[in-house]
């Protein structure tokens, strides 16, 4: 990295640990992109972060999400007057890989807010409903000074739970009408949430889903508590300062008792690990040439090839080489 750009990266630092709008977006995007600056730029903030709490916010498609995530902002912005970041997660387009990205346009009373910074991020084909430079942003925005930080997901159902390796807290929101919701969340998203909340409480149903939510959890096997239950009406603000208590009352708990310290630690070895294999996997296909290995077997007998086989074959020739290089 050259002078000049070791000076970029120490102003933008500086600028974002000022909450500076500018820094703070230009931190993100290099981010997002994979730029290496970022790197460098993160190993000379890192241990300044940890006082933002960040919550996770994720449910079925439908649960009204990003309505309960503006409400619940606004009642943090207008009682006590802490600042936040949101990180909204859209899905992209399978094909494009664009995203819709209407979240500053949904959460119209935030967004000139400038105690509250807004990004929307699609999911770039991350799996879990999650980009994967979430972490990153997060740390960009707790590096800003931003008291806490809300991740809403896509909601796409089980594979949810990767919500849960990147926050403090984890809160599952569900709605009457959803179809057989808790039977399609049994597989993973249940036992993710440490706090749920069944958004839309005025709508019929909501009695049988909260006794349905009750008796799955009730199958729960461990020494762990059951998660809070909380109802909400996030249109009308129903229920909303009951959760905004609710979620503090239980990130000081954990922080008292030594359980967030403990869950930080696990997500950061997880985040090493997916970081590590990532470089690892596109290392390998580069160094071994694999990619043209592939194209090449592939230009043989495409048509009628295994691709158990093909697998086998790279494998087998990478291993080969590797042999050969080795000093007699």
């Amino acid at each position: 990295m050259t002078v000049a750009q070791q000076d970029t990266v120490a102003e933008l630092i500086a600028g974002a640990r000022a909450s500076q709008a500018r820094a703070v977006a230009r931190l993100m995007s290099w981010a997002e992109r994979g730029d290496p600056r970022f790197a460098a730029a993160h190993a000379r903030f890192a241990a300044e972060l940890g006082g933002a709490r960040r919550l996770g916010i994720t449910g079925p498609p439908g649960a009204g999400k990003s309505t309960l995530v503006e409400a619940v902002a606004r009642h943090v912005r207008d009682h006590g007057a802490r600042t936040l970041g949101i990180l909204a997660v859209d899905p992209s387009s399978p094909f494009s890989g664009g995203a819709l990205l209407g979240d500053r346009v949904r959460m119209t009373s935030l967004a000139l807010d400038p105690g509250v910074f807004i990004r929307s991020m699609a999911t770039r084909g991350a799996f879990g409903g999650l980009a994967r430079a979430t972490d990153d942003l997060a740390d960009v925005l707790d590096l800003s000074g931003r008291e806490l930080i809300l991740v809403e997901t896509v909601g796409v159902g089980q594979s949810e739970v990767d919500v849960a390796r990147s926050s403090d807290l984890t809160v599952v929101v569900l709605h009457p009408g959803g179809g057989d919701t808790i039977q399609a969340m049994k597989a993973g998203l249940l036992e993710a949430a440490d706090v749920y909340v069944l958004n839309k409480a005025e709508l019929p149903g909501a009695a049988r889903l909260r006794a349905e939510l009750e008796d799955a959890l009730a199958m729960r096997t461990g020494d762990a508590p059951l998660p809070v239950i909380l109802e909400t009406s996030a249109s009308t603000g129903r229920g909303v300062p009951e959760l905004v208590a609710a979620l503090d009352a239980e990130c000081d708990a954990r922080a008292a008792d030594g359980r967030l310290a403990a869950r930080r630690r696990d997500n950061l070895e997880r985040r090493v690990q997916r970081l590590v294999e990532a470089r690892l996997l596109v290392a390998a296909w580069q160094a071994r040439g694999l990619a043209a290995r592939l194209d090449t077997l592939l230009a043989v007998d495409a048509d009628h090839a295994s691709a158990w086989a093909l697998a086998d074959a790279l494998l087998a020739g990478d291993t080969a080489a590797d042999t050969a290089e080795e000093p007699s």
